[in-house]
């Protein structure tokens, strides 16, 4: 039976780009091409039991969506979870001016526009690819996810593709194994269930704590340490304005659009990113997606 449909709209301030988000590969979204129509299948915050599946469209200004799998009286959380996920939640007419002040940002916000960051869909989400992907192959491990999700997450029929919903926490909970994905693995994969189960993986709760506290608490997880604490905390929770550190590739490419000669120190790039507040997160994701279009493809690809 076909999931009852509700309509919502999403308004942006500031430039925004469906088809940039849409393409962009974040999250365990891996879209290719880009036919009109950026497809989205994920749990619902306040709990993750509800698998949601959505269609967005672009109409100017306004995002317009289809979900299916929400009751009426979610859709409002729906359009909520949306918008964060595209980072729409925030008025981004100050962003756009950053170009007004920094040259290098001007051409970057050229080559993508109305680029913004495109987030996991939720911390959970986040901490649980976290956990599958530490040291193991990216799209070995996308494959993985994707299999996990089809096996006993939900599907969504979505504008002619088939999209699943990660498992919810209380499904992955009950799951003693996994075809693919170590018993040691699995047991993290259990802790982050538990956490999420019991409400410490809501956005709206970390966002809350702060980003150091944010980060300090995720790194509880087993299988979480600093680089993916920090992962889940930026673009599982939605700050705008946490630069992060130790980021080689980002380094090597601040390095050369800022003609360093070399890639920058976080020093350097602190120092640099003193005229992109309070966007220094925006920024950072915009020279990672948009530097290899002015400097090429292979474009830090030795840092």
């Amino acid at each position: 039976m076909t999931a009852p449909e509700h309509t919502f709209t999403v308004d942006a301030s500031g430039a925004f780009s469906l088809a940039e988000s849409a393409t962009f590969g974040f999250g365990r979204r891996d879209d290719p091409g880009f036919d009109g129509v950026m497809r989205l299948a994920f749990r619902l915050d306040g709990g993750f039991e509800t698998g949601v599946g959505v269609e967005l469209r672009q109409d100017g200004t306004r995002i317009q969506g289809v979900a299916r799998g929400a009751a009426g009286n979610q859709l409002a959380a729906v359009a909520a979870q949306v918008a964060r996920v595209l980072s729409l939640d925030h008025d981004a007419t100050g962003y756009d001016v950053l170009a007004d002040h920094d040259q290098v940002v001007a051409r970057l916000m050229v080559a993508a526009p109305g680029l913004r960051p495109p987030l996991f869909y939720s911390p959970y989400e986040a901490a649980a690819w976290a956990v599958l992907s530490a040291r193991r192959p990216r799209r070995q491990m996308a494959q993985l996810r994707a299999q996990l999700a089809s096996t006993h997450g939900r599907a969504f029929e979505l504008a002619g593709v088939q999209l699943s919903a990660f498992p919810a926490p209380s499904v992955l909970a009950s799951l003693a194994e996994f075809a693919g994905i170590p018993a040691e693995k699995m047991d993290r994969l259990h802790g982050v269930a538990e956490q999420a189960q019991a409400g410490r993986l809501e956005a709206a709760r970390l966002f809350e704590l702060g980003p150091a506290a944010a980060q300090a608490e995720l790194q509880r997880l087993r299988g979480v340490g600093p680089f993916y604490s920090q992962l889940v905390t930026i673009r599982g929770c939605g700050f705008t304005d946490v630069l992060p550190v130790g980021e080689g590739h980002l380094l090597g490419l601040a390095g050369q659009l800022y003609q360093l000669g070399r890639p920058a120190t976080d020093a350097e790039l602190t120092e640099i990113a003193q005229a992109w507040r309070p966007w220094r997160t925006w920024v950072s994701v915009l020279i990672r997606a948009a530097a290899p279009r002015i400097l090429g493809p292979s474009a830090g690809a030795s840092n």
